[in-house]
Formats: C-alpha cells, sequence, structure tokens
C-alpha cells in the first residue's frame, strides 16, 4: 500500500476529494439550490457526485458506502426515488441514512460517498 494521500478542491476547512490506499473519499455534498423540491437537490447533489468520482477517476458502480442526512424523514420516500434511479443495477453501496438538520437554511438533503479507486 501507497503512503500517499493525494487532496483535491482543498481550502483550509476541508477537501472535496481524498484518494488514499485505492479509497475514494468525498466529502458531504449538498446542493447549491436552496428551498427547491427534495428531488432537486437529490438530483443536483447526484450530479456533482458523478463529476467528482469522474475527476477521481472513478464512477459510481465502484460506491462503497454512502452516508445520507436528510433535514426530515418525510423526504425519505422522495429522496429514495432519486437515488434508487441513480444506483446502478447491482452495485448499491452499504448506506445509512438519518434524519438531521442541515448547517444552512433551505437545505434538505446531503450525501457523503466513498468508492474503491
Amino acid at each position: 500500500m501507497s503512503n500517499e494521500i493525494k487532496r483535491l478542491h482543498t481550502n483550509a476547512r476541508m477537501s472535496q476529494i481524498v484518494i488514499a490506499n485505492g479509497v475514494v473519499y468525498l466529502a458531504g455534498q449538498v446542493p447549491d439550490t436552496t428551498n427547491v423540491p427534495v428531488t432537486q437537490q437529490t438530483t443536483e447533489i447526484l450530479t456533482r457526485i458523478d463529476s467528482l468520482l469522474a475527476e477521481a477517476g472513478v464512477n459510481k458502480s465502484r460506491l462503497l458506502t454512502a452516508n445520507i442526512w436528510l433535514s426530515d424523514a418525510k423526504h425519505f420516500a422522495e429522496f429514495n426515488a432519486a437515488w434508487d434511479a441513480w444506483v446502478p443495477e447491482g452495485h448499491a453501496p452499504t448506506r445509512a441514512c438519518v434524519q438531521s438538520p442541515l448547517m444552512r437554511a433551505g437545505l434538505d438533503v446531503e450525501i457523503s460517498v466513498t468508492a474503491l479507486a
């Protein structure tokens, strides 16, 4: 195993992508658009995740795990409809989904994933 750690889109607080020991870690992703339906927020996040994974040289078929935060449990079914349409058949990662207030008003979804490089 390599001791190299590659960080992309890094600022003083965090990196959007960290690649280490053959694993790609993405920071929690939230939509840029607030106060819109959960489907729209989720689709925006999943599109960003696709782009970040591509930048790291992988795609969503390589997902290992996903952590999902919803501002309210009432969004669970709507979120799952968008998620299920996005995840490639036979490639579902392990997943945790919890209800939690998010750090900016108008946000209802946050997703963080890891993938095998």
